[in-house]
């Protein structure tokens, strides 16, 4: 079905009337209008996409309606309709602005098949304006993780990718939703029409209604012409709702009829306009909590927690650590060859990461910037990765020495959360089984406790 809005306009019912009830059973949203005054007011509402107009009306020419709406504008599309065809008239209607004329008597198949051209060419340019403002990761682009976490994350993605369910993808902030919304995108059916995110907290609530759904001109003061809306931008694609937990509750409420309905309607409109878009949603709140509090609508909560991805933070896959590491310094290393030194990578390895895959990548960045000889080392980590010492400790051994040390205590400790098994943490802390025991050699040969 077509969310194509068309607008026919002839003085002359039987043929207006026809024409209409031929388009509508043909799924496109299509209003009337039996002259060009009529039609030029019907237009300035700004939502309409085609207008299929006839070239001869009493009050005056579809031509004139052309250049008039232009003048206003208007990027509605006009094929132009006449029985007195020639040359010349096509000639001025392309000049214009029409994108073509037809011979009537219209054959219905002849129409739907420029309807179709238009249609192929609007979303073209629909598809244009999103990859101008986002760029979807090329494959080259991503970063594949071999944990057991992430790779049963990766396995949830090829299964659901390929279908339209509905998928809520939940996790702490900065794990990399959004990565996994464009990676279920890209595997999908749909991987060649639009991905379009939405960050439903940072538009204003007396926004958010406009920026999903659209409006016509005039629809509200400061409405100086029409907005399609993020999902009609995104028709026959993916729209991406991120933290979607905080779309105010009137919000959640029109939310939930474009799921039901897979209709939307524009601030201003009285007309709505059916739309085919797959959604994934996501949070960093808990969407069940929420409903128990009343601030979540239990009806929306079902209907987009069809199929749930949760995404766990980096520091329950810590052996991930070196191969994000690698993927950030060729992201951001400007085409140079960089790494890190033992002591710092140790330090990588052995932090928490509240702030998850997005802090690692803003500390591969800053670590970058100071780095000299193409090596990072700890000299380069924020002050938070430097363990505080005594003064008498510090004075007293190296930093080599020290960090060393700290080291240690982060391979023992694996080898405790391992149960005493130190293949799995050699594993877990992605080095190789016999680097494990060379330094549980040194670390007791250094007189550390095992």
């Amino acid at each position: 079905m077509s969310s194509l809005q068309v607008l026919v306009i002839d003085d002359e019912p039987a043929i207006r009337q026809v024409l209409a009830a031929y388009l509508g059973r043909a799924g496109y949203v299509v209003d009337q209008a039996a002259s060009g005054t009529e039609a030029l007011e019907r237009l300035a509402k700004g939502d309409v996409d085609v207008a299929l107009c006839d070239i001869r009306m009493p009050d005056m020419t579809g031509i004139e309606v052309v250049r008039r709406a232009r003048e206003q504008g208007l990027d509605t599309q006009f094929l132009m309709m006449t029985a007195y065809a020639s040359v010349s008239t096509a000639i001025e209607a392309m000049r214009a602005g029409a994108y073509d004329y037809m011979i009537k008597p219209l054959r219905n198949e002849d129409v739907l098949h420029r309807l179709g051209q238009i249609a192929d060419v609007l979303r073209l340019r629909a598809e244009n304006r999103a990859l101008r403002s986002l760029v979807v990761g090329e494959a080259g682009d991503r970063c594949r993780m071999e944990s057991p976490p992430m790779r049963q994350l990766e396995r949830m993605v090829a299964k659901v990718a390929p279908t339209d369910s509905t998928v809520l993808i939940t996790g702490e902030s900065g794990t990399g939703k959004g990565v996994i919304a464009k990676e279920i995108h890209r595997l999908s059916r749909r991987a060649e029409q639009p991905f379009i995110p939405v960050n439903c907290g940072a538009i204003p609530e007396t926004l958010i209604e406009s920026e999903l759904f659209g409006h016509t001109k005039g629809a509200f003061t400061g409405a100086d012409r029409a907005k399609k809306g993020l999902f009609l931008e995104a028709d026959r694609g993916t729209i991406f709702l991120d933290e979607v937990g905080e779309l105010p509750l009137p919000m959640q409420v029109k939310l939930l009829h474009v799921l039901e309905e897979k209709k939307v309607r524009p601030v201003g409109s009285e007309t709505a306009r059916p739309v085919d878009v797959r959604i994934i949603a996501a949070t960093n709140r808990d969407l069940a909590a929420m409903v128990a509090e009343g601030t979540f609508r239990e009806d929306l909560y079902f209907r987009l927690n069809v199929f749930q991805i949760q995404v766990p933070p980096l520091r329950e896959h810590r052996e991930d650590v070196p191969r994000l590491v690698e993927h950030f310094l060729r992201r951001h290393g400007h085409g140079e060859s960089w790494r890190l030194d033992p002591e710092a990578e140790a330090m990588l390895m052995a932090h928490d990461w509240p702030g998850n895959v997005r802090e690692l990548e803003n500390v591969i960045q800053r670590a970058l910037i100071l780095a000299e000889d193409g090596v990072i080392t700890v000299a380069d980590l924020p002050a938070q990765f430097a363990r505080p010492s005594t003064p008498r400790a510090q004075g007293a051994r190296t930093l080599r020495e020290q960090v060393r040390e700290f080291e240690a205590g982060v391979i023992l400790r694996a080898i405790e959360e391992a149960g005493g098994d130190r293949r799995e943490a050699a594993r877990r802390l992605g080095i190789g089984l016999s680097t494990l025991y060379r330094k549980l050699e040194e670390y007791e040969r250094a007189g550390y406790a095992s």
